[in-house]
């Protein structure tokens, strides 16, 4: 399996389980003003988390998938918004030609806004880079519901593993 079918999975999976967890909290009636929680001051709050995971998607359809789509920058203004910004980016992931996406050995020049500079593969783009930040943004998505309240678990985290279920023997 290529880096591309590796990522891309994983955004289709991780994506949904973002979409699961918004779709029990506003089942469960939370309020908007829950995109304000920090686990602690220095933190990024519940929006910023969810808006900094969407990025990190479309930072590497534009860094390895040849796309041009812009970074969220404004704002989530509702759980509604978060689950609509979710299935906007989720259907990027789903369009884009796996065929587009640069050979695993072509060079990636990421700069951060600190000024820090990396230069590294596509494919240590996406593992070393995307989807370890992906994944932090996507657990502290959870941990921030799950700390306001929201009755969630493990399963709630990786809902996509339910497909891969077995009976008891």
């Amino acid at each position: 399996m290529s880096y591309a079918q590796s990522a891309r999975m994983t955004f289709v999976n991780m994506l949904g389980s973002l979409d699961h967890l918004v779709g029990k909290a506003i089942d469960a009636r939370m309020t908007d003003e829950v995109l304000a929680a920090r686990l602690t001051d220095d933190m990024f709050p519940l929006e910023l988390q969810f808006r900094v995971a969407l990025n990190q998607v479309l930072l590497a359809l534009n860094q390895v998938a040849d796309q041009n789509v812009p970074l969220e920058e404004v704002s989530y203004r509702s759980l509604a918004e978060v689950r609509e910004r979710i299935a906007v980016v989720r259907s990027l992931i789903d369009r884009v030609d796996l065929a587009q996406w640069a050979d695993a050995d072509t060079v990636v020049d990421l700069t951060l806004p600190n000024g820090v500079r990396f230069l590294m593969s596509s494919e240590e783009d996406i593992r070393d880079w995307i989807m370890p930040n992906f994944y932090f943004h996507v657990t502290m998505a959870y941990a921030l519901l799950r700390n306001a309240g929201l009755a969630i678990g493990k399963m709630d985290f990786l809902p996509h593993m339910r497909r891969h279920m077995a009976s008891p023997a």
